[in-house]
């Protein structure tokens, strides 16, 4: 290094960048989107998209929500689907996501659960005295039997 300190890149240090991180204006966003800040305004309205606001009120949206406005543009002018369709669309998609999120984390409960169980049993296992030997029940044709006669009275 020549002495000099390096100046963090956009992005990182304190305040690192992520697609859901709230930095567009409402113009960037309708540029970036292609449509109309009022129908953005709209959209928000409506639910379809919720952006994040600053403290005095204002619209921030992140990439993950100028992608869904594309979505939305292209099932509403390509596919046909009004907006009340497509706010259940994004309902139940968001439902899915949520649903796989929650299969993923019992899963790993899962996963986990068994190889603690498969720890115990190998436990246990080792614990078995190795001096008694497991009781086998007899199998039938294998049994043997012992008699003995008594003895009668008078003989």
């Amino acid at each position: 290094m020549d002495g000099r300190r390096r100046q963090p890149r956009f992005g990182e240090g304190a305040y690192p960048l992520t697609e859901e991180t709230p930095v567009y204006v409402i113009s960037v966003a309708a540029q970036l989107s292609g449509l109309h800040p009022q129908t953005l305004r709209q959209y928000d309205r409506l639910g379809l998209v919720s952006p994040d606001r600053t403290a005095g009120r204002g619209r921030r949206y992140s990439a993950r929500d100028i992608e869904l406005l594309r979505t939305v543009q292209q099932l509403s002018q390509d596919e046909g689907i009004n907006l009340a369709g497509i706010k259940r669309i994004i309902e139940l998609e968001n439902q899915v996501a949520a649903l796989q999120q929650r299969v993923a984390e019992l899963s790993t409960a899962v996963d986990g659960a068994a190889a603690a169980l498969q720890a115990r049993e190998a436990q246990v296992h080792a614990s078995y005295r190795r001096d008694l030997v497991p009781y086998q029940p007899p199998q039938p044709g294998n049994a043997l039997v012992v008699w003995r006669p008594t003895k009668r009275p008078g003989d």
